[in-house]
Parts: C-alpha cells; sequence; structure tokens
C-alpha cells in the first residue's frame, strides 16, 4: 500500500507510471553500477523482464536490514523510571503487552520460529462517528479491505522500537504525544466532542476487549513513556546505511 496507494499518495507508484519510474532509475549512474554489483549473473539488471523483479528485491533486501536491538532496554541500561515503566507496560491492570507483544512489541510479527501464523487487529476505540462503530473514510483499517462490518476500525499494532521519535501516533497521527496516546487507552477509547468526527469512542461496539479503562497516575504515565523512550535505539538512527545518501547532492556513502 505506500508503494501504491493513491489516498494518501505515498511512494506514488501507479497503474500508469511504472515505465517513467523505471526510467528515472535507468537514468542514475550510481543505481546502474550498485545493480550491477548486486546482481553480477545479470548483464543489464535494470532493463528487462527481470527489472521490476530486481527492484523488488533489492528494496525487501534493504528493508529485512533494518535491524534495531541496541536500545537502553536491549542493552539492559534502564533508568529506574523506565524499570518501573516496563513493569506497568507487562501488567495486567495495564493490558498493554497482550498487543504489543515479542521483541517487536507487536503481535503482528511472524518469523520462522512462529507456530500459527494468524493475522490479528485491533479496534482501539479511537473513533465512533456515529453511534455504531464507523472510523472516517476512507482510514476504516481492516474493513476497508474485506468490507465486513465487524472489521470496522482494525488495524495491525504497530511496534514499538524508537516510537518516541515517530510521533503523531494512531493510525491516522490524530494523537499528538505518547502521554495523550496512554491517556486515551487509560479511558477505554477516546471521546470527541468537538469536529472533526466527534463520537465516543470508548462506547465503540467493535472495541477489542483488552480496550478497557484502566486508573493511572501522571506519575505513572510518566514512567510509562520513560520505558518507551527507552526503546530508542541511537546506534540505528544515526547509521550512515540508513541515511538519505542524496542529501549532499552525490552518492556518496551509497552502498548496495
Amino acid at each position: 500500500i505506500p508503494l501504491f496507494g493513491d489516498d494518501p499518495i505515498e511512494h506514488g507508484l501507479n497503474e500508469g507510471n511504472h515505465e517513467q519510474v523505471l526510467r528515472s532509475l535507468q537514468a542514475e549512474p550510481a543505481y546502474a553500477s550498485l545493480f550491477a554489483e548486486a546482481f553480477p549473473d545479470q548483464s543489464d539488471p535494470l532493463s528487462g523482464d527481470l527489472a521490476w523483479d530486481n527492484i523488488v528485491k533489492a528494496l525487501a533486501s534493504f528493508v529485512r536490514g533494518l535491524i534495531s536491538f541496541d536500545s537502553d532496554y536491549d542493552r539492559g541500561a534502564m533508568s529506574e523510571d523506565a524499570l518501573r515503566g516496563v513493569r506497568l507496560f507487562n501488567s495486567e491492570r495495564l493490558e498493554c503487552f497482550h498487543c504489543h507483544a515479542g521483541y517487536n512489541f507487536t503481535d503482528a510479527t511472524t518469523d520462522r520460529l512462529t507456530t500459527f501464523n494468524t493475522l490479528l487487529f485491533h479496534n482501539t476505540g479511537l473513533y465512533n462517528i456515529d453511534g455504531l462503530g464507523a472510523y472516517p473514510v476512507p482510514n476504516t483499517g481492516r474493513h476497508e479491505v474485506t468490507g465486513n462490518p465487524g472489521h470496522m476500525g482494525q488495524f495491525r499494532a504497530p511496534g514499538l522500537r524508537n516510537v518516541a521519535l515517530t510521533a503523531p501516533y494512531n493510525h491516522d497521527g490524530s494523537v499528538d504525544t505518547l502521554e495523550d496516546v496512554i491517556r486515551n487507552y487509560a479511558a477505554g477509547g477516546r471521546l470527541r466532542v468537538s469536529p472533526p468526527y466527534p463520537g465516543d469512542g470508548r462506547m465503540n461496539p467493535y472495541k477489542d476487549g483488552f480496550i478497557v479503562s484502566f486508573s493511572i497516575t501522571e506519575s505513572e504515565i510518566q514512567d510509562l513513556v520513560a520505558f518507551l523512550e527507552s526503546l530508542t535505539d541511537q546506534a540505528f538512527i544515526t547509521n550512515p546505511r540508513f541515511s538519505n545518501p542524496w542529501t549532499d547532492n552525490s552518492n556518496k556513502g551509497l552502498t548496495p
């Protein structure tokens, strides 16, 4: 969807511009040499029938290399605030760990050790614009694809690594801070009384069973945020391998 989606347009591929995009890649000398190195058994890996297959493989290889496991949390270097926060995160009172589970803090992760590959989606009570559970069109989540009313507002749980750097939050960026995300969960959903899209998400009939109200103090909210901030991997976010290679109008540092 990020590659081909048109509402919103993200990467911008569509049915009519494949050739234009391919020509722009072919015209960049750095890509010509890099693709030749990555696919040495092909005489011209950016042309012919294999061009798009090679581009997809190159993108997939890059994404598989985006590995972030060197945060304070991973190194056991958490502050006292963060240690209190992780205990809250894993408590039955808050229920966070049920959906944000595993090494990526999401139940959407599958790998070679996964026994049952079950797709899990969650409605967090963010909207209820008609009093019957509706989310704003076209961002209706799983329902957008299936058309099943029971799938309204269901999304996969995002991973939480480096989450302190990814504001604004929720599927549509409608929540500004981690503190407000936690407050919405504490309320059992979000109540909106003013436009756009007013409604009581706490009463959404499709809300996930784990989204129940809980009591939490402001100091506990800050402890929980401290834990989430401990998932920031400074080595990962400053690694030049993942930086924009074109910022200085050259391909300096661009390697296969």
